[in-house]
């Protein structure tokens, strides 16, 4: 493990030459990270992601060698559908990261809210589903070295001021050269209902995990439900074995989210992203995305501004 790791550090500088000497603008002092928290205060913290808490802060315009250089590499990802990494933090046992913020909220939020889904009609959803698979696309596919999410899910996807959506939570991503496939862990990490099978019994992971993970996250946007406690009227039971029976039999149609059964004309469009989450692999993600540059242009919100120039804080402990 070591020497792969040592591998992908100088693949990394390989890549990125004399550029490794940036990582160094891109650190902050830990006392500057504690002032824009106020000290890490509650009333700044916007949640929880994979490896601790994240906290926004307001921030002026103003160990080690294989963190730093994970940090230049994730902070070089410019795509619309990620979020968008300032800078970090190495003080001691202390590491930090520094992100952009985003004002509206998460997917999780909107969802699976009653009131606020009906805000999600079919229009923003495919919206949502199409940047979210864009975004996986590049960290697979198209970015300088292949990059495993491994944590794809409703709260992790955040939604700008014109919801367009935005991975996020970095902290449980692994890094791979272009010629790896997959890899192995004996420690597992992520959230249950999103794993693929053969990473959460066997500790397998590569890019269908990911893919299984943007399946599942397909379903709940289609049904407006989450996996873990999807309802079929009185009773709960798993999204996924709900799903799969109605898909065999024919049914796939009682997953849709009632509030979207009266859009006329987009059955066809929804039974396709039914179908996209039941057959995950990379091609029908790019088939699909073909597809959405395709369709029509999408009604937009009107984005508001913020007049600060602020950022979200996520602590991430050592792997």
């Amino acid at each position: 493990m070591r020497r792969r790791r040592r591998k992908l550090v100088n693949d990394i500088q390989r890549i990125h030459g004399d550029d490794i000497s940036t990582a160094e603008s891109l650190q902050y002092d830990f006392s500057t990270i504690r002032a824009a928290t106020d000290n890490f205060s509650s009333a700044n913290k916007l949640g929880q992601g994979g490896f601790g808490a994240v906290y926004k802060s307001a921030v002026s315009g103003q160990g080690d060698l294989e963190f730093k250089n994970e940090v230049l590499l994730v902070a070089r990802l410019q795509h619309r559908n990620l979020v968008r990494l300032l800078g970090f933090c190495l003080d001691g046992t202390e590491r930090l990261l520094v992100y952009e913020f985003v004002p509206i909220a998460n997917l999780d939020q909107f969802l699976f809210d009653p009131v606020k889904r009906r805000q999600l009609g079919w229009e923003r959803r495919s919206k949502i589903i199409g940047g979210v698979a864009k975004g996986i696309l590049y960290l697979h596919e198209d970015s300088r070295l292949r990059i495993i999410h491994r944590d794809l899910k409703a709260s992790n996807v955040l939604l700008d001021a014109e919801m367009n959506p935005k991975i996020a939570d970095f902290g449980m991503a692994r890094l791979f050269t272009l010629n790896e496939t997959q890899g192995n862990t004996s420690r597992i990490v992520g959230t249950y209902g999103y794993m693929a099978p053969e990473y959460a019994m066997h500790g397998q992971f590569s890019v269908k995990s990911d893919v299984f993970s943007f399946g599942v996250l397909v379903l709940e946007i289609l049904s407006g439900q989450k996996n873990t406690c999807f309802r079929n009227g009185e009773s709960v039971e798993d999204l996924l074995s709900y799903a799969w029976t109605n898909w065999c039999d024919g049914t796939a149609t009682n997953l849709i989210d009632p509030m979207l059964r009266g859009s006329s004309g987009l059955v066809r469009d929804i039974m396709r992203c039914i179908h996209i989450a039941y057959c995950p692999e990379i091609s029908l993600i790019q088939e699909y995305n073909t597809r959405m540059s395709e369709s029509n242009e999408l009604a937009k919100t009107k984005s508001v501004r913020s007049s600060r120039n602020e950022a979200s804080i996520s602590e991430l402990y050592p792997r």
